[in-house]
């Protein structure tokens, strides 16, 4: 029984022995830089100048040069519309009438009266006369002369009265004719025939111009200058729309106006775009967005857009320094250019940045670029 005891104490710092030798030569074999991090492979990109084309897009909506409200200005029953739903219509053209027997003798009897005070004025006139001619001959007495004066005086001011009454008849009369302001297109109808309406307060229809017709956004007060280079044609540039089907507008806009004044709130100012609208497919209060074009006259700093990260407002990219360590530096953007943007500031032709990635690293990471780790080692 001891001597198994013995065995077994023996077996047992044998295997201790060869463990503690194991280890050892592991270690050997481990060598020098056991400890050290590796380096993290990334997608890396030289900065370079190019030549580029740069989009802006802003929500927009499409609103009429021209709209007004079409209300009666007398009132009265509606006795015909001439005009459809939804047709176009030119100036001067007939959309309402209002029922005109009540004005049409409004303005007979303002004629009559008219006549009236005139004959009554070519009557007292004829008396003033003869009451002058007796009194050079000192026949009458002076207080009659004067009565006859005033009796010219206050008959004049009947014609007056008459006169303007037959203006506001006239007027009247024709205001139960409503026309067409201006070219354009009218919306659905508000009454039918028959409807009573008010003197100011019915509404009747709305007219809105459709050729041509404007589109408004916003931009940033940051901005302010490059669109007024663009109204002016200083600047280089093609303006379109993205219809809300995604399709492209087929006419191309211009920059008309800029607004007089920049929101203290939201720190953006109202533009205005002008567009073609021959087919009326551009329709009021329609939201669709505005795509600024315009080709860069010098080279710009671009690099993949996916290189940038934002945080609290700021954008930063990862470079590379020349020990393969990354630095963050905060950057400008410019144009955004479908997958690659614009760099305004904060980095120079030549430097590298890391393009995929990003989200692994950590100033002073190491890292290693995938295309080189990924290339065949020579033999030796």
């Amino acid at each position: 029984m001891n001597t198994n005891r013995i065995l077994t104490v023996i077996l047992l710092s044998s295997g201790l022995i060869f463990a503690s030798c194991g280890q050892k030569d592991q270690g050997k074999q481990a060598g020098p830089g056991q400890g050290q991090a590796q380096a993290i492979p990334v997608t890396m990109e030289t900065v370079s100048h190019q030549t580029v084309a740069g989009t802006q897009t802003y929500p927009a909506n499409v609103v009429p040069l021209q709209e007004t409200e079409i209300r009666a200005e007398v009132s009265g029953y509606i006795t015909n519309i001439y005009v459809a739903d939804g047709a176009n219509v030119s100036k001067g053209q007939k959309l309402y009438e209002i029922d005109r027997v009540r004005y049409a003798a409004a303005v007979d009897q303002a004629k009559a009266t008219l006549e009236i005070a005139r004959a009554n004025l070519s009557r007292v006139e004829k008396d003033l006369q003869r009451y002058q001619t007796l009194a050079d001959k000192d026949a009458i007495a002076k207080q009659t002369l004067d009565y006859a004066y005033t009796d010219v005086n206050n008959q004049k001011a009947q014609v007056q009265a008459a006169e303007a009454a037959l203006t506001t008849a006239r007027t009247n009369l024709n205001r139960s004719v409503i026309t067409a302001p201006f070219s354009g297109s009218v919306g659905i109808s508000q009454v039918r025939t028959g409807a009573l309406v008010s003197a100011g307060t019915t509404l009747l229809n709305t007219v809105s111009s459709t050729n041509p017709i404007a589109v408004e956004f916003q931009i940033n007060e940051k901005e302010i200058m490059e669109f007024s280079n663009l109204q002016s044609g200083k600047a280089s540039t093609e303006i379109n729309l993205t219809m809300p089907d995604a399709s492209t507008y087929a006419d191309k806009g211009r920059i008309s106006t800029i607004d007089r004044a920049v929101d203290p709130q939201t720190g953006t100012l109202k533009v205005r775009a002008t567009f073609p609208n021959p087919n009326n497919a551009l329709r009021a209060g329609m939201n669709l967005n505005l795509n600024v074009i315009s080709s860069s006259k010098k080279e710009e700093l671009v690099i993949p857009y996916r290189a940038i990260f934002e945080q609290l407002g700021t954008f930063s990219v990862y470079t590379v320094s020349d020990s393969s360590t990354v630095d963050l530096k905060q950057v400008t953007l410019g144009h955004k250019l479908g997958d690659k943007v614009v760099i305004s500031q904060g980095l120079q032709s030549g430097d590298k940045v890391v393009v995929d990635g990003v989200s692994s690293l950590r100033p002073g990471a190491k890292v290693v670029d995938k295309a080189q780790q990924a290339a065949p080692q020579p033999k030796q």
